[in-house]
């Protein structure tokens, strides 16, 4: 006979008591030789492939399908947290774990703190280094894992709608990236619902500006469409507090953001989220572009100059747009164009070395703009060229080139303001 695969066997496991549960399962004989098999995982685990990290992975997994049969054991759970410390387990161990200690205010401070977060959303990874395949780990199964037990041990923890959204937000034509992220993610979000959809919205929310109502919008029945309210800044009281209220039953989802105009065309760099950087470079001859000291660029006219931009995120990103305003003396030159000028550019590239091919998804060569996109983007440094020739003399303020996630423009970054002078 084979020995058994620890991880698969525990897989398996899972199924059953999934199955159990939604009364769908009828051989209690193998269901009792799964959990006995998971009561005794560490007689199991003698594959010398697996690390340690793998095998705590498995033992902790094992413990969470104990919990869902009703068979808890929290003195275990606690001994293997203390193997080794958190850092070298990682955030799904805890996550395996959570259900079966509870609110444990180490572990959810553990979690906090190893939490990516945005404005809008959150996720969280960890390193197997070549073990990861072993296990099936992804770090979409990390943020469902982490989204379930916070639903059971701390509902309105504030990473929970934020890890929704995260995971939501990496879905690529409706799904994510295998089967079992599906079945992973799918998991998590039908815990969200009971807990948190399970009614069907029939409110009123309000919004008052101060002592004075700005607007209501009723809500009945699931929709999908979002309802907007927009207040001119002109109409916005130097101080005054912004109040929403629901009447009714159902949750309510809102966000709020201010659009407004810089009075000052200088502005600094700014990161929120993404850090971007911009410089201009000769294409023909190294006399046609320069910076003085002042950091004003001075460009030949009618040359051909290379706008070299790079991106660097810290955490996966979604629905990215890069856009890069051009100077009013610069004419982007679009190789798509049939009859029109081309200059060979290097590959559009991520600069970690994981691939030298287009990291964006579309790309516009406007009059006024260059702009670039991107559904999904993994951490990491990337670059974008075009080169554009100098059609017009004088002098020219450069606005910020801007990096943002366009659904939660609250995650940005941007350069500094530039000043170029055609010559």
């Amino acid at each position: 006979d084979k020995p058994s695969a620890p991880f698969l066997s525990v897989h398996v496991a899972h199924m059953l008591e999934r199955l159990r549960l939604q009364g769908n399962l009828y051989d209690q004989p193998v269901l009792e030789e799964a959990r006995d098999y998971l009561t005794h995982i560490e007689d199991h685990l003698h594959d010398p492939d697996l690390s340690k990290e793998s095998k705590r992975s498995i033992r902790a997994y094992a413990l969470y399908v104990l919990k869902l049969a009703g068979k808890a054991d929290p003195a275990k759970a606690r001994a293997l947290l203390k193997e080794a410390p958190l850092e070298q387990q990682g955030p799904e161990v805890v996550a395996w774990l959570l259900p079966t200690l509870g609110p444990d205010a180490a572990l959810l401070k553990y979690l906090e703190n190893h939490s990516n977060q945005t404005a809008a959303s959150a996720e969280f990874s960890f390193a197997y280094k070549d073990q990861g395949p072993l296990i099936l780990y992804s770090d979409r199964r990390d943020d469902a894992l982490i989204l379930e037990a916070l639903l059971q041990v701390r509902p309105d923890h504030p990473l929970v709608s934020k890890l929704v959204r995260g995971l939501l937000d990496h879905r690529r034509q409706g799904r994510w990236e295998n089967t079992q992220e599906n079945c992973w993610v799918l998991l998590a979000m039908h815990a969200y619902f009971q807990k948190f959809e399970k009614t069907a919205p029939n409110f009123v929310a309000k919004i008052w500006l101060g002592q004075q109502l700005a607007g209501e919008q009723p809500f009945q029945g699931r929709q999908k469409n979002d309802r907007q309210l927009e207040i001119p800044m002109g109409q916005l009281p130097e101080k005054a507090d912004l109040v929403l209220a629901k009447q009714g039953r159902g949750r309510l989802y809102y966000r709020l953001g201010l659009n407004y105009a810089p009075k000052n065309l200088q502005l600094e760099a700014k990161d929120n989220g993404f850090a971007v950087e911009r410089s201009y470079e000769a294409v023909q001859d190294n006399r046609d572009v320069r910076r003085d000291d002042a950091g004003i660029w001075h460009i030949k006219a009618g040359a051909l100059v290379r706008v070299r931009l790079s991106l660097q995120t810290p955490a996966r990103r979604y629905q990215v747009a890069l856009v890069d305003p051009l100077p009013a003396g610069l004419e982007a030159l679009n190789p798509e164009l049939l009859g029109g000028e081309t200059v060979q550019t290097p590959p559009q590239s991520r600069l970690d070395g994981w691939w030298t091919s287009h990291w964006f998804d579309h790309q516009n060569l406007r009059d006024e703009r260059v702009e670039a996109f991107a559904q999904l983007l993994w951490e990491g440094v990337y670059q974008y060229d075009y080169v554009a020739r100098a059609t017009t003399p004088g002098e020219f303020v450069v606005a910020p080139c801007k990096a943002e996630e366009m659904y939660h423009p609250e995650t940005f970054g941007r350069t500094h303001s530039d000043k170029v002078i055609i010559e």
